[in-house]
């Protein structure tokens, strides 16, 4: 086995969550069960080929899990495992920050920024 040092705990964090899409396929899979075309679909600027190696890398951490029906066509499923699921406070948190960065963006710098779909996760608002 290996070893590895990290310097601060959100190295690792990063280097299993990290990058462009994994955190929005994180979010998305935190609400519900999806198939790849619903991903894609939710997803439109990612290629079928980041896609499916962003799943795989997901899935060989044991952040989601694949659920493959035997059937034909194939049907294969993906959700968050339950160490997946651990990250949900996280990711509801990034999402409810993105969407309250963007509301100040319009309001103070008179930006023009369309938000398709605001996250509909409660929150806990601090005291």
């Amino acid at each position: 086995m290996t070893e590895k040092v990290y310097n601060i705990g959100v190295e690792n964090t990063m280097e299993i969550i990290g990058g462009k899409w994994k955190p929005i396929i994180l979010c998305h899979l935190r609400h519900q069960t999806m198939r790849t075309g619903e991903l894609r679909r939710a997803i439109p600027q990612i290629t079928q080929k980041m896609l499916t190696q962003q799943l795989r890398e997901l899935e060989d951490d044991d952040i989601i899990t694949r659920r493959i029906y035997e059937q034909v066509p194939p049907k294969v499923e993906y959700s968050l495992s339950p160490l997946g699921e651990t990250l949900a406070p996280i990711l509801n948190q990034l999402c409810e920050w993105g969407e309250n960065n963007i509301d100040r963006r319009r309001r103070d710098c008179g930006e023009t920024i369309h938000l398709l779909n605001r996250d509909d996760v409660p929150t806990l608002k601090a005291n």
